[in-house]
């Protein structure tokens, strides 16, 4: 596989690496020093990127890597078999070793030396991720939004991979920390990002949970409609034969494509429901539709159920899961834009309104009510804090358990199962 060869001079040995790539028959770009047959570009790591990026016409780009490390780098994206690959220094530098520790928390993948200079990068990777910085900072940028997305990163031992300056550390660990615990999405664009990462991570009991009620009615072919990060997804799709995830959002969509990459049952689809090819996915031959807090995100619910009711068999099945209590809308419901929460009379009139007779109706979640108030009412937070949501997920179980054996009289969320009418 081609690669093109980024340098820094703040590398010791950044103009002996760069005449050695150069020599080896690489495209080499030079940051802040000249070589003579490379491309200087501009200095910051963010602002030389994204010049190497725009003037490359190779499908890897390496940063800081040592020309005998550059085999090991490169190799795993060559295979397939990662687009991100970072240098493995045993051990890190000591000022390092801690910083790398409040890195770690910020990236949703296993990096073992994420300060390490020595790295390389899918082209076609990075540029679907445009990078917002100039400087250092875009460095932990770049990570986290890969990371974020679901590409698939790899470790490869180094020899040398660059040390860095105690104001460089710094400025990489204030940018990790700002994004591990205040900053509310991954790319600067996305605020409720963090709040479907933190349901995923933190509440893996929860997310089974809910799974487990969602397997009860789910066919063997079925329409997934908002998939956003792919939490429901990734639990729908072992033993179907076809789970279409259906998401508006690019952001999400590339997500998908990476995080089910070797799945081939689960079919990332980019749409909106109002403007999909509804068409082309009845073609599809759904028996079920599910929608995980989405219906709530639309603002014409009940157009929507109309042509969700077009596309399925007379008994095919429409698993809602929606927010209840219209009472307890706040912060974090208009954060991740939600329009409406619902009762179980206004859920059930858009069911049996609009093609479905409704099987199944319950309450679920009733001990998640005053964390949902305290956090989206009082405190006015826009993500939901993750200790909280890890604490909530330990009980999760014994939830599930009780509220399988008793009607609750009421909860934090909705589950109803609507049949199509003949």
């Amino acid at each position: 596989m081609s690669t093109a060869a980024l340098y820094f001079s703040t590398s010791p040995t950044a103009r002996r690496d760069a005449e050695a790539a150069l020599a080896g028959g690489h495209e080499v770009f030079v940051a802040g020093f000249e070589v003579p047959g490379a491309h200087a570009v501009g200095a910051g790591w963010g602002e030389a990127v994204r010049e190497a990026l725009r003037l490359t016409t190779r499908a890897v780009l390496a940063v800081d890597a040592p020309p005998d490390a550059l085999e090991a780098l490169t190799l795993p994206i060559a295979a397939d078999l990662a687009d991100v690959v970072t240098g493995l220094r045993e051990p890190p530098p000591l000022l390092e070793r801690a910083a790398n520790q409040v890195a770690k928390l910020a990236l949703e993948v296993e990096v073992a030396d994420p300060l390490c200079r020595a790295r390389a990068f899918r082209v076609e990777a990075l540029r679907a991720e445009p990078l917002q910085s100039a400087g250092d900072e875009a460095e932990a940028e770049a990570l986290v939004k890969l990371a974020a997305q679901r590409y698939r990163f790899a470790d490869a031992k180094v020899r040398f991979g660059g040390k860095r300056t105690a104001s460089n550390v710094a400025r990489l660990s204030r940018t990790f920390a700002r994004y591990a615990t205040v900053q509310n999405d991954a790319d600067n664009a996305h605020e409720g990002y963090s709040t479907l990462a933190h349901l995923e991570a933190g509440a893996p009991n929860y997310n089974r949970w809910l799974a487990t009620m969602f397997g009860r009615w789910a066919g063997a072919r079925v329409l997934e409609i908002g998939a956003g990060i792919g939490t429901i997804t990734a639990h729908l799709a072992p033993g179907r034969e076809l789970v279409t995830a259906l998401e508006v959002d690019p952001f999400y969509v590339r997500r998908l494509k990476n995080r089910f990459r070797g799945q081939p049952q689960v079919e990332p689809y980019q749409g909106d429901v109002a403007l999909a090819d509804w068409q082309a996915l009845a073609a599809r031959r759904f028996d079920t539709i599910v929608l995980s807090n989405v219906l709530e995100h639309i603002p014409d619910d009940a157009g929507a159920v109309q042509t969700f009711a077009k596309i399925l068999p007379p008994g095919g099945s429409l698993i809602l899961f929606v927010p209840a209590l219209p009472a307890l809308f706040g912060s974090i419901d208009e954060a991740v834009g939600h329009h409406r929460r619902y009762t179980q009379e206004s859920l059930r009139a858009v069911l049996e309104g609009h093609g479905f007779d409704v099987e199944h109706l319950q309450w679920m979640n009733l001990v998640g009510i005053p964390g949902w108030f305290v956090n989206g009412k009082l405190f006015k937070r826009r993500v939901l804090p993750p200790l909280q949501l890890r604490v909530y997920d330990r009980i999760a179980p014994t939830l599930a358990s009780l509220e399988a054996q008793v009607q609750l009289p009421v909860g934090l969320s909705l589950l109803a199962v609507g049949r199509r009418r003949a």
